[in-house]
């Protein structure tokens, strides 16, 4: 068990980091763009060695693959607008929400009492950066982006969630998943194909190992779904919220600090909590 821990809060931390990356860096659109290279690269090797999707599962794949176009593009635009500090946690906050929430509406999924205050302390968390000092003359197009971001999480999750069911091959299907990503790299470096002549290389290796990192982590959160129960993954996981914030208020100096960090441990607390009651 502590062995399955370790695995996700490895998981947890690249996820925040990859995401730093990008947030980071001067050139968000180019730097997406490597991202994607990068998750090339480890679907690549899993196409070669792993049994392909079954034909049921392509509608879900290419569904996925055309949704996450929107999640990069989303998130880039989050990032251009918006602190990490404040656009993870409320990315990462909306997207359990708008799925427990469809399952209730759409599904008939009645949500147990628990996931109820869950979802309570999610929204609490995400209200708290809304309405923070200051908020009302930020970033409000880096609120929406961030949400749209949440919902298009929320999308791809249920869609992959699908598509990796009908697959008989999770680990193909997420190979291809990861390869088809190539078509986003092309087109993020055509966006940026007139200053790919002054890129350093260091840009380049980081936007390609955070791509890797990115997969990798995922890898990590799919595997430590085999060493211990679901709700577990899931709650462990969501640490990224924090970590995230942290890296923010202390690597970007991200400001009013005291705030982000509470809100953040909030929407952490609620989907640990949405996790467990799931």
């Amino acid at each position: 068990m502590s062995f399955a821990v370790s695995l996700i809060l490895c998981a947890a931390f690249l996820h925040a980091f990859w995401n730093s990356v990008v947030k980071g860096s001067g050139d968000r659109v180019l730097t997406m763009g490597l991202v994607n290279i990068g998750h090339v690269v480890i679907g690549a090797v899993m196409v070669a060695l792993y049994l392909p999707p079954a034909a049921e599962s392509w509608p879900f794949l290419i569904a996925s693959t055309i949704i996450h176009w929107w999640y990069y593009g989303f998130l880039i635009w989050a990032y251009n607008l918006g602190d990490l500090s404040k656009v993870y946690p409320i990315a990462r906050g909306v997207a359990p929400v708008t799925v427990a929430l469809s399952a209730q509406i759409f599904a008939g999924e009645v949500l147990p009492p628990g996931a109820w205050v869950g979802l309570v302390l999610v929204s609490g968390g995400i209200c708290l950066l809304l309405f923070e000092r200051g908020g009302a003359q930020m970033e409000r197009g880096a609120v929406i982006a961030a949400v749209a971001t949440g919902l298009t999480i929320a999308a791809y999750s249920v869609v992959d969630g699908l598509g990796v069911r009908v697959s008989n091959s999770a680990l193909g299907y997420i190979g291809w998943l990861f390869l088809l990503e190539g078509i986003a790299s092309i087109g993020f470096i055509w966006l940026r194909r007139g200053v790919l002549h002054q890129v350093t290389a260091k840009t380049y290796v980081l936007g390609i190992m955070g791509g890797i990192i990115s997969a990798v982590a995922y890898g990590l959160a799919i595997y430590a779904k085999t060493l211990t129960n679901l709700g577990t993954v899931s709650a462990i996981r969501e640490s990224s919220v924090i970590i995230a914030a942290m890296i923010g208020v202390l690597w970007f100096g991200e400001r009013p600090w005291h705030i982000r960090i509470l809100a953040a441990v909030i929407v952490a607390a609620g989907v640990v909590v949405m996790a467990r009651n799931a």
